[in-house]
């Protein structure tokens, strides 16, 4: 049995304590201690690292769901009897706190702003997932989220006392608990202030105002009409805001425009391009069009060069020609290699597979396809391959 430190101080960082086992399993180096600064990971909070005995410490768990034993596996061994002093990775361990405590905030702000249950959480990352029993739609959902996250915050700059405490099982009904405990026994509860009061046994913060700002990040529809929404916390939530802000800036600078000119900006840049865009189609149909004629007056079979953007378009117009059969080629953007298509009229295309087999793949190409084949070619062995096409092609025939 460990003595758990981190729920007598959590800010603690440095322990000393005695390897009372020590061993190897499967690779790994495995000891318990007569007493941890070391979290496992339980409850959706990820496990301490840091360093026992000057060895660098990987993963911290329980073998047992809710039992006394706590595993700690390192990078080295460690003597059985040998007594250590740990140190926890404090930044590491601070953000779970963080994390934590402002998960807590949330359950509660979401309950009371529109009774929305907690059904599970996750704080493996610097977002927390927090689930709830309920699908309101997305309209309904986005208002609770802005009524849930004005009243966290307000909970956050409230300054709230957090504290944890032991309670026997039998006064555990008599509380108003968020939520009823999984175990039973004696139960480890934590509480926020005239805010909230839910079993836990993670790590928590003095105070409610170390967790923010809180900031919610979005929500999506999740399993059996159930939301799961998406936030992060203090640390956490100041270097997304810095990140965003940044990126922000940028596109900014690019539009020479002020931050908050940037949607519209791009919604015209958008608007600009799909004009483009169409007239670009048109104006390839219209160069494919004239393709596919030029390669009908010359004859069948036939190879021709064309541009990239005119490629699939000139090999739909020129299939639709009588005894078509073509070899059509277009430089990728770099100048490397070149895609190809090879198609043919209907009642043709068994030949296909026969040209592309027999004479494009010995110069490299790789590709595929039944009523036409599309692939790739170096670009070096471009214009041989349109060269030799016709002539390999009747020889085929």
């Amino acid at each position: 049995m460990s003595e758990r430190l981190f729920w007598q101080d959590p800010y603690a960082t440095r322990f000393e304590a005695t390897v009372t086992r020590a061993w190897e399993e499967g690779g790994r180096f495995l000891v318990e201690l007569d007493r941890t600064l070391f979290y496992p990971t339980s409850g959706g909070q990820p496990h301490d690292t840091g360093t026992l005995g000057g060895v660098r410490v990987l993963d911290v768990f329980e073998p047992e769901k809710h039992g006394a034993r706590i595993v700690h596996v390192l990078e080295a061994p460690l003597e059985e009897g040998a007594a250590v002093e740990g140190e926890i990775d404090w930044n590491r361990r601070y953000r779970h706190m963080q994390r934590h405590t402002g998960q807590h905030v949330l359950s509660q702000a979401f309950l009371r702003a529109a009774q929305w249950n907690t059904l599970a959480v996750s704080l493996a990352g610097p977002e927390i997932h927090i689930d709830f029993d309920v699908w309101p739609g997305p309209e309904a959902a986005a208002e609770v989220l802005e009524q849930a996250e004005a009243l966290a915050n307000w909970a956050v700059y409230a300054n709230l006392a957090v504290t944890a405490r032991e309670v026997p099982e039998a006064q555990v009904p008599l509380l108003p608990l968020r939520r009823m405990p999984k175990v039973r026994g004696a139960v480890r509860v934590v509480e926020i202030e005239d805010w909230d009061l839910a079993p836990c046994g993670g790590t928590h913060l003095r105070s409610t105002a170390e967790a923010g700002p809180i900031k919610l990040l979005g929500f999506e529809k999740g399993k059996k009409n159930t939301i799961r929404v998406y936030a992060r916390s203090g640390w956490e939530a100041l270097e997304d805001y810095a990140a965003k802000h940044r990126t922000l800036k940028a596109l900014a600078a690019r539009f020479s425009s002020g931050v908050f000119d940037v949607p519209e900006r791009v919604k015209k840049l958008e608007e600009e391009l799909y004009a483009a865009r169409g007239e670009a189609q048109a104006l390839a149909a219209e160069l494919a069009e004239g393709y596919a004629r030029e390669l009908a007056r010359s004859g069948f079979p036939a190879a021709r060069q064309v541009p990239l953007a005119a490629l699939a378009e000139t090999g739909r117009r020129v299939a639709e020609w009588p005894g078509a059969l073509a070899l059509l080629a277009a430089l990728e953007p770099g100048g490397e290699h070149a895609r190809l298509l090879l198609v043919a009229h209907q009642g043709r295309e068994a030949e296909l597979q026969a040209l592309w087999k027999e004479r494009l793949e010995p110069l490299g190409a790789r590709g595929g396809g039944r009523t036409h084949i599309q692939g790739r070619l170096p670009a070096g062995k471009l214009q041989l391959a349109l060269g030799a096409f016709p002539g390999a092609a009747k020889e085929n025939t």
